[in-house]
């Protein structure tokens, strides 16, 4: 009861505050619901803001203004609006509104999608992009991602055999795309999953996801974030000295190998090689202990969570339309052959494969992209953005906009086989990685290994729901967060071809 006094307190002291001092004039800002006091529009979000947004801007339009707490946003929800936020005002709509759970150990500082654009924020994507990402890199470590979808489809074969086991298609996404990117950085393998301090690490990543963008009194009322009110930051701190401590522990111990190794032809040039040597007095980028374990951490929070959950979706979707299924595999199998492997190489010629992958895109991409900050007042149609706003835009309303779709609630991968669309931002009526300098550097990775796992999977083997549950009986509700969840874990039967 003292808590919920103090809070009373606080929030009226906040309101006070927000009535004495005084505000600029907004020139006109967007249309949007009529605030209460105090709150403003909070209860207008409700548990899933993305649907609760989609509806208010049916009433509202493509880009509206709302006032949370003390935080005035604006919602974009259109493709039109979408491009302007992204592409012709990004110079001055390109900074962050962060969650302050992300502000956990300086994360907003040293964390790539959070921290301001700057001279740390262009070296850390310089470092990305060439060392990490840049296509001869991805080229080279082909068989790397090779190697892992081979022991994906080992894994569900086992299950196949087995006969009574079902797969659970969220749980071997995980594994594949964190080995992936542990062999990518640390040139070793990924620590067992199913072992104590794996599970910690799957828990402490989504945990981490979930928490960022949990309702928190502190985002809404600035006041407050000193006093923690609802111990979402102490939990988030949690969360990534689990992750940290694996960290440090990999970094320690490569230090000491490499010290071992010294003028011997057994170090391993890898990613974390390159990070390590940012420190020396040679390298024209100069990165501390603090900023790349930071970037590390990025990779597997942002890599490994959005890859399964895409995966998960996709496979749900054709499971639940079994013609698509069907037309998926036949492409597959027709143009790979039985028992062969798929090749990164041979997805250009898989049309219908990478359809589906936009479609799942489309349907079920994060439901916002990471929220902007204006630098300063930006005009859009007419509407001022005002310096300081928050601008989030909504990614599930403008998947489901029936002005760019048709039948937009309906899974319809043969769309994309009439329409020359793309995911790299430039058609912005899908931008599931974001558009502008703010796009996401892990695209290019993400559609290597995406459409190398989910064709693997559909072509080596045919898939069986559990008994007594068919195509419509499948769970399709989404659990929110920073990437979309399935609610349900989906599991299957595979039966080997």
């Amino acid at each position: 009861m003292d808590l919920l006094w103090i809070f009373i307190v606080l929030l009226s002291i906040t309101w006070l505050i927000s009535m004495i001092s005084k505000t600029r004039t907004i020139a006109k800002l967007p249309p949007g619901p009529k605030p209460l006091p105090l709150i403003g529009n909070l209860l207008a979000l409700g548990d899933q803001p993305h649907k609760s947004l989609a509806n208010l801007a049916k009433s509202y339009g493509p880009i509206m203004t709302l006032k949370l707490g003390q935080v005035t946003t604006v919602v974009i929800s259109s493709s039109a609006m979408a491009k302007q936020v992204l592409q012709t005002h990004d110079q001055f709509l390109s900074s962050r509104t962060v969650p302050d759970s992300m502000t956990t150990h300086n994360h907003d500082l040293f964390g790539l999608p959070w921290m301001p654009v700057s001279p740390l924020w262009r070296n850390l994507r310089r470092v990305c992009n060439t060392q990490l990402l840049a296509p001869r890199i991805l080229d080279a470590n082909e068989n790397l991602r090779r190697g892992q979808v081979e022991e994906l489809v080992t894994e569900i074969s086992r299950c196949a055999l087995k006969g009574d086991e079902a797969v659970d298609f969220g749980k071997v996404a995980f594994v594949t795309t964190v080995n992936l990117l542990w062999n990518t950085i640390f040139s070793e393998d990924f620590v067992d999953p199913n072992s104590k301090i794996g599970r910690e690490f799957k828990v402490a990543v989504r945990g981490i996801m979930e928490e960022a963008v949990k309702p928190n009194f502190g985002d809404y009322f600035p006041l407050l974030k000193r006093f923690d009110v609802q111990g979402i930051k102490k939990r988030q701190s949690v969360y990534f000295d689990r992750i940290f401590d694996v960290l440090e522990q990999i970094i320690d111990e490569r230090i000491d190998e490499q010290k071992k190794s010294f003028g011997s032809n057994k170090i391993k040039h890898d990613f974390l090689h390159y990070l390590l040597n940012l420190g020396d007095e040679n390298s024209d980028i100069k990165l501390g202990r603090d900023e790349f374990k930071h970037l590390l951490a990025v990779l597997f929070i942002a890599g490994t969570d959005t890859s399964s959950a895409t995966f998960q979706w996709a496979m749900a979707e054709l499971l639940k339309n079994p013609q698509k299924l069907s037309k998926a595999q036949q492409e597959i199998r027709s143009v790979i052959g039985k028992g062969n492997p798929i090749k990164e190489s041979d997805i250009s010629r898989l049309p219908y494969l990478q359809a589906v992958i936009k479609e799942t895109l489309r349907l079920h991409s994060p439901p916002f992209l990471l929220p902007r900050k204006a630098l300063e007042d930006v005009e859009i149609s007419g509407f001022t953005i005002p310096k300081d706003a928050q601008v989030l835009v909504n990614l599930w309303a403008m998947g489901r906009d029936s002005n760019a779709w048709k039948n937009p609630e309906v899974f319809e991968p043969e769309r994309f086989l009439e329409m020359e669309i793309d995911i790299k931002g430039r058609n912005f009526e899908l931008v599931p990685f974001g558009a502008g300098r703010r796009i996401c550097p892990g695209l290019s990775l993400a559609m290597r290994m995406l459409p190398l796992m989910l064709g693997s999977v559909l072509h080596f083997f045919d898939w069986k729901l559990e008994d007594g549950c068919g195509p419509d009986d499948l769970n399709m509700d989404e659990k929110y967060g920073i990437t979309l969840e399935m609610a349900s874990p989906l599991r299957a039967f595979p039966l080997l071809v």
